[in-house]
């Protein structure tokens, strides 16, 4: 966590923004701890995209008729917007995905497939999502590209001395986690990168957990591709970007074929459109890229730095609350040096069982492996409880967390 004097958050009026917060659960205020899945929507992004679908609700760009127009500027001006969040140089850059896995796709295929064979290495890391890991890992198999691992340690950082042997002039890829969803490591995007730029690799970064809730500059790190989800920072389901180098994209075949992808087609063959249309074929998520563009602004309104400062705050607290009781395990880094999240077990309580004890006091966690079955395996547990915040979460919701934990000890006692 940083050093740097941040303005806080006035949690209270944040709150005011996101209706849901206002419900009960089992007779009891709603403690919504699952951000790290899924994050709430405030008001103005669900009026974003009804304010779509009541006034201008069309198909877009092949529309003349006014309605399509409209929706033709909004949903280009999405790509804008979200290309200037993330350091863009323009929407050239940035194709709307479905999400951060259909993205990791998206490059595997359009890209991987094209790009690696036999003697070719792919390097991820110990702790990346299975976003990341089942997808080269099955284009390795289907192109004979080796997979390796760059290790965890026993704090939960990567092996950076590793990272640097694995890293070689046979590496074509190294795709890693910001921000790993399980063990709240922050790792060092601009470090990998530049060690796979020096073996003349890609970098690919998986910004899932890392572009909601901090700034990030796709310039500052230098990456190649970067992805992440709107359902995580504010936006809509079924929403989410891939940020790549222009150049990179221009010289990628479309992964999907149909309408809207396409410049001209004969019964003989076809040539692409321009980006990022090339690789969003048939109709797209209009709506989707409407509200992700208003959760950016709101987010910026809000402040980027601001919101990592009160979510790392959160994550120390809960870290320390709950490292103080002698039976709590917390995984991965200290508790000043994580992103927002804490991933737990009890000992005696399985996480199901605890998430479901916490469900009854109203308190919303994740329980399993989190789409990190491997990493789970080197921990040796088969599920962890987790608990992840954000922008309108508080430290009295922390205390509802640890009371609940309290109870679920003394009915397993």
């Amino acid at each position: 966590m940083g050093t740097k004097e941040v303005e806080p958050l006035d949690v209270a009026s944040v709150r005011e923004d996101f209706p849901v917060l206002e419900r009960e659960v089992n007779g009891r205020p709603l403690v919504y701890l699952d951000n790290a899945a899924t994050s709430q929507t405030p008001e103005r992004v669900i009026e974003a995209i009804g304010h779509y679908y009541r006034h201008y609700n069309a198909n877009v760009h092949r529309g003349i008729h006014q309605l399509s127009q409209e929706a033709s500027i909004a949903y280009e001006e999405a790509h804008d917007r979200v290309a200037e969040f993330v350091g863009a140089e323009g929407r050239e850059e940035i194709v709307f995905t479905k999400n951060t896995t259909e993205a990791m796709n998206l490059v595997a295929y359009a890209w991987g497939l094209n790009e690696l064979g036999p003697g070719d290495e792919v390097v991820l890391t110990e702790m990346e999502h299975h976003s990341s890991l089942v997808t080269w890992q099955q284009i390795g198999k289907k192109t004979g590209a080796e997979v390796k691992y760059v290790p965890v340690d026993e704090q939960g950082y990567l092996d950076m001395e590793a990272a640097a042997e694995l890293i070689t002039d046979d590496t074509e890829l190294v795709s890693f986690v910001h921000v790993s969803n399980s063990l709240g490591t922050v790792n060092p995007a601009r470090e990998l990168t530049e060690l796979a730029h020096d073996h003349g690799a890609l970098s690919f970064v998986d910004a899932a957990q890392s572009v909601p809730n901090r700034p990030v500059d796709v310039g500052e790190i230098g990456c190649d591709f970067l992805a992440f989800s709107g359902h995580k920072m504010c936006g809509p389901t079924g929403s989410g970007a891939l940020y790549g180098r222009r150049e990179l994209l221009e010289s990628m075949e479309p992964y999907l074929y149909g309408g809207e992808m396409i410049l001209r087609v004969t019964y003989e063959d076809a040539t692409w459109n321009e980006l990022p249309w090339k690789f969003e074929a048939g109709t797209p998520s209009i709506a989707q890229g409407i509200g992700l563009a208003e959760a950016v602004d709101y987010l910026e309104d809000v402040g980027m730095e601001r919101i990592q400062h009160h979510e790392e705050t959160l994550a120390k607290y809960a870290y320390d609350r709950l490292t103080e009781q002698d039976d709590v395990e917390v995984y991965g880094p200290p508790g000043d040096d994580r992103g927002g999240l804490v991933a737990f077990n009890v000992d005696g309580v399985h996480a199901h069982d605890l998430s479901s004890i916490l469900n009854d006091h109203g308190v919303a966690i994740r329980a399993g492996h989190h789409c990190t079955q491997p990493l789970h395996e080197k921990l040796g547990v088969a599920a962890s409880a987790r608990a992840s915040f954000y922008l309108y979460n508080t430290r009295e919701e922390v205390d509802a967390l640890v009371e609940a934990v309290d109870d679920a000890r003394e009915i397993f006692a």
